[in-house]
């Protein structure tokens, strides 16, 4: 059911995306994500776009949001949190800056992490673990009991990770990435399931230029404030008839104890343009988009 809803809210996004790109004269759909491919960015992107989309990977989310904006794409998919590794920061930094794009879905997947090296590399080789820093943090207890005195290589993404193994042909060096990554960068599993937990999962979002507009049952707002100040923006959503689903604070910058959050809500009888306006009326806050959100089982 909720597969089915999310394919109905992105052909209104697309609509709504043909109709603010016409001026370019193309009829694909663009959709940036974080790359290369192989990512589970990647995958998310497969899983909600369904329709003969081009997806177009980039080396950084900032890069992906960038393509929204200037109009080089009509939508992006960026990771968004972590059951484990919890808010991706730099990541939710580039969503808060990017005011002129909304999220318009979510997509909830899960999260098997795998470990992988080149043909003929066994565990008792590896010296070297490459990730991104959420698939290394995901993976950190199996790695200190099965591979206790490797060490650690951050990497822009897990399908980066699988590449530079394939790249370098060393059998001291492995990747922990999703496991289609090692088909496609030539790469052996030497382990499977190498985070934490089986309920490890990833949420990403759905950018567009142009809201949608239909009362949808989850919204995310940008709020700058003092620390002291939040209280009085959860007050306005629960007084809107919201429940919060996540709150996240960045620093804003400028001075201390001043933050950004990035807060997501619900409603499951759909979000009005009322209850938007209400939470946004203390004026510092910006509506960010609303949407469904939609899980792979």
């Amino acid at each position: 059911m909720k597969k089915r809803a999310a394919a109905a809210i992105l052909v209104l996004a697309i609509a709504f995306a043909s109709a603010a790109y016409a001026q370019d004269g193309r009829d694909d759909v663009l959709v940036s994500y974080l790359g290369p491919e192989g990512t589970y960015t990647e995958e998310a992107a497969q899983y909600f776009f369904e329709n003969g989309e081009i997806l177009l990977p980039r080396e950084t989310v900032n890069e992906a949001i960038a393509d929204v904006l200037e109009g080089r794409a009509d939508h992006a998919v960026i990771p968004q949190e972590n059951t484990l590794g919890g808010a991706v920061v730099n990541y939710l930094d580039a969503l808060i800056a990017a005011e002129g794009v909304y999220v318009v879905g979510e997509v909830v997947l899960p999260i098997s992490q795998t470990l992988m090296g080149v043909p003929g590399a066994a565990l008792s080789d590896i010296k070297t673990v490459c990730s991104h820093a959420q698939g290394l943090t995901q993976s950190a207890a199996w790695r200190a009991a099965n591979l206790p005195d490797a060490v650690t290589m951050e990497m822009s993404s897990t399908a980066a990770a699988a590449s530079y193994t394939a790249e370098r042909q060393d059998k001291s060096i492995a990747a922990v990435a999703a496991p289609g990554a090692a088909a496609l960068y030539g790469l052996e599993v030497l382990a499977e399931n190498v985070q934490i937990t089986d309920a490890n999962k990833t949420r990403f979002y759905i950018l567009s230029r142009e809201p949608l507009e239909e009362a949808l049952t989850r919204a995310v707002f940008v709020t700058t404030c003092e620390g002291s100040l939040i209280d009085d923006v959860i007050a306005a959503i629960r007084d809107a008839g919201l429940e919060l689903v996540a709150l996240h604070d960045r620093p804003e910058g400028s001075a201390l104890g001043v933050y950004h959050y990035a807060i997501e809500v619900e409603d499951d009888s759909g979000i009005t343009d009322d209850q938007i306006e209400s939470v946004c009326a203390s004026g510092h806050t910006r509506f960010a988009g609303r949407f469904d959100m939609t899980e792979k089982r």
